[in-house]
């Protein structure tokens, strides 16, 4: 034992690991959330309205099928839907259900659902395993992946929530044929912010493929969208799974877009809209210094103009006064250790993170963007 005076030590490990499977196939997909089951004898379906219409019949033969006891919990579809009343309710339907500590709970929906699923399933009995099945484009990229599970609160967006990783991510691009082009489009918004942070040659691709992948949406094109989108976040995110250095690239067109989710009610916007319109706002402030050539902002302003993507004020469907924007990113910087950390690109593949950005700055970019009301 250690001197009587000196500190013992706990210790704790994770290493956590879970497949992505990426299909273009129902029946593979199906086949994947089977073998998904393990021993659990029980699941939980999460799904939001919408999804629950088009695939929740499905999905739950497929679990019957494998020898599962289902229940199911349908949620309504949209940001609104993430909250504390809902987990809490969702809490309370669990709880008066069969599920116990090594069941399962398949998270069907986009990226609220995954969200929304994934925290309830945190919490439950300490924790129970969770698969993402998600519906969306925004959740196939970027939302199911990484275990960052939350609800929004009114005061700052995903403020409560926690880290689970889920028992696994099924991708099934042919969910993608039911979407709408507005909610394709901000999808692919998190894929353009994966391309300009890591990869100049997954840029090419999306510059190339735009009209295909919006417009024609070409199988073949999306799932190589969704899959090198999944190979870029899980190995960003390898480094630093629980977020213990903030200084992260993946927060690319966050640091302005959350809190503009926030200051317009969590509705008018989509997530990737107003990832889009923070990332050329953020682009502003690193070509006033000089980081990035002028061209790569104007690169950036077309492509996400050809994706249908907000990158002005006029842009949006509802714009804030700027000076409410500018409030609502304080909480941010709470809840980021006192500071606003920006991604700034230096060019396609290269960022430069700084916490030295004024409020002057931040300021004029919004104004070049467009906002009012200051």
């Amino acid at each position: 034992l250690p001197a009587a005076d000196a500190p013992l030590e706990g210790r704790a490990r994770r290493d956590e690991r879970y497949p992505v499977h990426v299909t273009a196939d129902r029946e593979q997909t199906l086949a994947h959330v089977q073998a998904q089951l393990g021993d659990a004898t029980h699941a939980a379906v999460v799904a939001d309205e919408t999804a629950h219409d088009l695939y929740g019949a499905e999905v739950v033969r497929a679990l019957r099928g494998a020898g599962a006891d289902v229940e199911v919990h349908v949620v309504p579809a949209g940001e609104a839907t993430k909250d504390l009343e809902q987990a809490v309710a969702l809490w309370h339907g669990l709880a008066a259900g069969p599920i116990g500590r090594r069941d399962l709970v398949v998270a069907l929906g986009g990226g609220v659902v995954c969200d929304l699923g994934g925290w309830v399933a945190s919490a439950y009995m300490r924790g129970i395993p969770y698969v993402n099945l998600p519906t969306t484009l925004l959740a196939q990229v970027d939302g199911a992946l990484g275990g960052k599970v939350a609800v929004n609160h009114r005061l700052a967006k995903n403020l409560l929530g926690a880290f689970h990783q889920p028992k696994a991510v099924i991708a099934d691009v042919s969910y993608l044929a039911s979407l709408e082009r507005r909610h394709l489009s901000a999808g692919i918004a998190e894929c353009v912010k994966k391309a300009v942070i890591a990869s100049p040659d997954y840029w090419a691709f999306i510059d190339a493929r735009a009209r295909d992948l919006v417009d024609r949406r070409d199988p073949a094109a999306l799932h190589a969208l969704v899959r090198a989108a999944a190979a870029i976040k899980t190995a960003l995110i390898e480094r630093d799974p629980y977020e213990i250095d903030l200084r992260r690239p993946l927060n690319f067109g966050h640091t302005i877009g959350h809190p503009l989710e926030t200051v317009t009610g969590y509705g008018p916007l989509l997530h990737g809209e107003a990832v889009a319109f923070g990332m050329v706002a953020e682009t502003r402030i690193a070509a006033a210094r000089g980081l990035c050539e002028p061209a790569l902002l104007d690169a950036l302003i077309d492509l996400l103009q050809r994706l249908s993507l907000p990158a002005t004020a006029a842009d949006l469907r509802r714009a804030p006064r700027g000076a409410d924007l500018v409030a609502a990113m304080e909480k941010v910087r709470l809840i980021r250790a006192g500071s606003l950390r920006f991604v700034l690109p230096v060019a396609l593949g290269e960022t430069l993170i700084a916490d030295d950005v004024t409020d002057g700055e931040v300021t004029r970019a919004l104004q070049a963007c467009g906002l009012d009301g200051w």
